[in-house]
C-alpha cells in the first residue's frame, strides 16, 4: 500500500510538472503571436469555455502513429546493403561528401541552435563531429535526394541506450512526413538491429506540439532542466523525454513477431 502511494505521489509530480511546462510553452507561444498580456486572461476564459462544451463528449485518448507505421513498414536491407526505407524515405549511413550539405542547412542560426548542444558551425569540424566512436549518423533521403539526416550520440552499450538527434534541412520539404518516417527507421535500427533498451531526445522546443508528436512514437516525459543552457543573455529550460524498446514494440508490432534481431 505504501509502495502504491508512493508511485501515485511521483506519478502525480511527474504530472504537475508536465502540466508547468506546457503552460509556460503555451504562454510563450501566444506572446510570439503578439497576443498582450492582458488578453492572456481573455485567452484563459475561453479555454474553461471549450471545456465546459467538451463536458458531455467522451474523451480521446492518445494517437499513436501505429495507424501510419508497423515494423513492417520498413523495408529492412540492412544486411545486404546498409539501408533501410520507410516508403519514400531511405536512411544509410551518413557518407562525408554530404556533410557539406549538412553544413549548408546549418548555417541558419534557428536550426543550428535548436540543438542541444548546437552542431559545430564549419564543415571540417562537423566532419571530424560525425565520424566520432560516440556517434552514428545516417543520411536521410527523399526520392534519392538528400535532404536531412538523423542518428545516435552519447551510445552506451552497456546501458543500452542512445541519445537521437534528426534535421530535416532540405528548403521546402517540411511538413511532408519525412521528418516522420526517418524517427520510425532510426528507433527501428536502434531497437531491432542494434537491439537496445532506451532512446532519448532533448529539445529546447518545449510547447504541446512537440510533446505530442514525440508522444505519438511512445516516448515519454522523463524531466525538465531548468535553466540548462544559455543562448545569447537567457537561460532556457531542456526538455528530456524516453521511449523503450518494449513500448515501442508493444505499439508498433501489431502482434507481428519482431523479426530476426531480437
Amino acid at each position: 500500500m505504501d509502495e502504491q502511494s508512493d508511485k501515485e505521489i511521483v506519478g502525480k509530480k511527474q504530472r504537475d510538472q508536465m502540466l508547468k511546462l506546457v503552460a509556460k510553452g503555451f504562454y510563450n507561444e501566444l506572446t510570439n503571436y503578439g497576443v498582450r498580456k492582458h488578453e492572456i486572461i481573455q485567452v484563459a476564459s475561453h479555454l474553461l469555455d471549450n471545456l465546459l462544451a467538451q463536458e458531455k463528449k467522451p474523451a480521446e485518448e492518445v494517437e499513436y502513429y501505429n495507424g501510419i507505421f508497423t515494423l513492417a513498414s520498413v523495408k529492412d536491407e540492412w544486411v545486404d546493403r546498409k539501408q533501410l526505407a520507410i516508403q519514400h524515405v531511405t536512411l544509410h549511413p551518413l557518407q562525408l561528401p554530404d556533410v557539406s550539405k549538412v553544413a549548408a542547412w546549418l548555417e541558419v542560426p534557428a536550426v543550428r541552435e535548436s540543438f542541444v548542444p548546437a552542431f559545430p558551425e564549419n564543415e571540417s569540424q562537423l566532419r571530424k563531429y560525425f565520424t566520432h566512436p560516440t556517434r552514428e549518423y545516417f543520411g536521410v533521403y527523399y526520392n534519392d535526394q538528400p535532404v536531412g539526416i538523423v542518428g545516435g550520440e552519447n551510445i552506451d552499450l552497456t546501458a543500452g541506450k542512445l541519445e537521437m538527434k534528426k534535421l530535416v534541412g532540405e528548403s521546402g520539404l517540411q511538413g511532408k512526413g519525412i521528418g516522420k518516417r526517418a524517427t520510425f527507421g532510426f528507433l527501428y535500427y536502434a531497437f531491432m538491429i542494434r537491439n537496445l533498451n532506451k532512446v532519448y531526445i532533448h529539445s529546447r522546443d518545449i510547447n504541446m506540439r512537440n510533446i505530442n508528436l514525440n508522444s505519438r512514437f511512445g516516448f515519454e516525459l522523463e524531466g525538465v532542466f531548468l535553466d540548462d543552457i544559455t543562448v545569447g543573455d537567457k537561460h532556457q529550460d531542456i526538455l528530456r523525454m524516453a521511449l523503450f524498446k518494449s513500448l515501442w514494440l508493444q505499439i508498433f508490432s501489431r502482434g507481428a513477431l519482431a523479426a530476426n534481431h531480437l
